[in-house]
């Protein structure tokens, strides 16, 4: 079975947790998470929970715990300062890693923000039948890894995991 027969059986509605890792962020200002959720729905995939969270892994851990999705798309706490641990987090959880994410995502944002790209430690990974992403907190990386990586692949996704 080729790749696009793989993905003409994917599935076209995925039930996605979004999740806003951040000290500062509310609801009101949560630019990225809110961009998220717009980008999952025009797509008609489903929002089964949304959560700001601190940079605090057992927060974190918690909030993931607490929302029953498919994929996981988690934003902010992805840079190198010492309160970014969001892929510290995903790393414990995850049973595979997909370099392949990590490696695309900074390739692209090369393109736009130059050598800052390698200050990213966005991922991706499984466990179990779970998918999860860590994406910066910027609206322009979200945007960036929603448009040219997630999106056109989730369904994919979500039907390989599961077969």
């Amino acid at each position: 079975m080729g790749h696009e027969e793989h993905k003409h059986n994917a599935p076209d509605h995925v039930r996605c947790g979004v999740i806003t890792v951040s000290d500062t962020r509310i609801v009101d200002n949560d630019e990225s998470g809110k961009k998220i959720r717009e980008m999952l729905m025009e797509e008609k995939h489903e929002i089964v929970g949304y959560e700001i969270v601190k940079d605090d892994p057992e927060e974190i851990k918690s909030v993931i715990e607490s929302i029953d999705a498919e994929v996981y798309i988690l934003n902010g706490g992805t840079g190198i300062s010492s309160r970014d641990v969001t892929p510290d987090v995903l790393k414990e959880i995850l049973d595979k890693e997909l370099p392949g994410f990590g490696e695309a995502f900074r390739n692209f944002s090369f393109q736009e923000i130059g050598s800052a790209s390698i200050l990213s430690r966005a991922l991706a990974g499984i466990s179990d039948k779970e998918i999860y992403f860590a994406l910066p907190g910027s609206t322009s990386a979200v945007e960036l890894a929603m448009e040219e990586l997630i999106l056109p692949e989730i369904g994919h996704m979500v039907y390989e995991v599961n077969k």
